[in-house]
């Protein structure tokens, strides 16, 4: 377990990660004027218990402070945002963004708003074969099973395993739908002229590097011991394509012509969405035990070139006008991005001394 805290700004007993930092950030995340970065760094980065004293009044302090406060208050009583149905629009203030959003923040999970989102997706925004898709507008009949996708039903369920649903029918199915879809199971259907192994109708129908990260972040959210033999072969066949590439250079395939990878790719951000950055790549990387691999060195040696003297990242996409409430100005040093970014080097470093 890592060291705990006597104040907000006193980290205890520096770890090996936060030596390669140089100038530590710690003291900045663990802030009380930011309960919710200081409830995720209590947690993440101290290994404090989730019945821990500090922990839970951050918790509780980041319900009703912004962003949470803003996003839930946004809430329709029956559980979406915006209008009913599926809730994939508007991008970004439609309902799926915000079940994402809100455990990307660490919003509580016995909040009752939250549960409510949770059961407003799983009823509208799951396909007929598990995965969850795409229905514009206000209809609240499911999505057709053809318009499932890897980013979208990871993301989704990334955040309802987080939530606590793993257990639930309905996620298990996704959970199943989204395994097979990596390995290639004859009774999953894709969007837009997908296929298995990430292949994705936006991306020319090649495999989708962004899908693969978002769907790998839930399979990892999935308990080692509680991982069918297909879920195992999705999450290796998801390494090996992961680590096809040098995630500092993201040159995965690429549809339509494009020789280069997305500009995206590189600006660090907070919240995601549908893109991914090369520190999410890394931050599912780690999650399936490969934070110290040999192979990641160069891309964490670039994320680590991003700090600024301080040792704190900015936020280069921000969705800035985009969401409910922004989290970070444009461009801004951000206590979020800093946060992701020691959450990889953590696992970088390896276990604690």
């Amino acid at each position: 377990m890592g060291a705990r805290t006597t104040d907000a700004g006193s980290a205890g007993e520096r770890q090996p990660w936060q030596d390669v930092l140089g100038e530590d950030p710690l003291p900045w995340l663990l802030e009380e004027s930011s309960p919710g970065v200081r409830h995720l760094a209590l947690r993440d980065l101290l290994d404090r218990p989730e019945d821990d004293g500090e922990l839970l009044a951050a918790r509780r302090a980041a319900g009703v402070a912004d962003p949470l406060s803003t996003i839930l208050n946004a809430q329709h009583p029956d559980g979406y945002w915006v209008h009913p149905g599926a809730g994939y629009d508007p991008k970004y203030t439609g309902t799926v963004w915000q079940v994402v959003f809100l455990d990307q923040l660490g919003a509580d999970a016995a909040d009752p708003r939250v549960r409510n989102a949770c059961e407003y997706v799983l009823t509208h925004a799951q396909t007929p074969g598990g995965g969850f898709g795409v229905r514009r507008g206000s209809s609240e009949r499911p999505p057709p099973p053809s318009t499932a996708a890897y980013c979208l039903t990871g993301n989704l369920l990334r955040a309802l395993i987080g939530f606590g649903y793993l257990d639930d029918e309905r996620v298990r199915r996704a959970v199943d739908w989204l395994a097979g879809a990596v390995t290639g199971a004859d009774t999953v259907r894709f969007y837009a002229g997908g296929g298995p192994l990430f292949r994705c109708g936006a991306n020319d129908a090649l495999p989708c590097a962004w899908g693969a990260v978002k769907a790998m972040g839930a399979l990892a959210r999935v308990p080692v011991e509680g991982r069918s033999g297909t879920v195992q072969e999705a999450i290796a066949q998801g390494m090996r394509f992961l680590l096809s590439r040098d995630p500092a250079v993201a040159d995965y395939p690429m549809g339509y012509g494009n020789s280069r990878p997305s500009r995206s790719w590189f600006k660090l951000g907070f919240p995601s969405g549908y893109v991914t950055d090369v520190l999410q790549n890394l931050e599912v990387l780690g999650e399936l035990g490969h934070g110290a691999d040999p192979r990641l060195h160069a891309a964490i040696d670039w994320v680590l070139s991003r700090r600024d003297a301080s040792g704190r990242w900015r936020n280069e996409y921000a969705y800035n006008g985009k969401t409910w409430v922004d989290v970070d100005p444009q461009g801004a040093v951000s206590k979020w991005v800093t946060l992701r970014a020691c959450r990889v080097v953590k696992r970088s470093a390896g276990p604690p001394r």
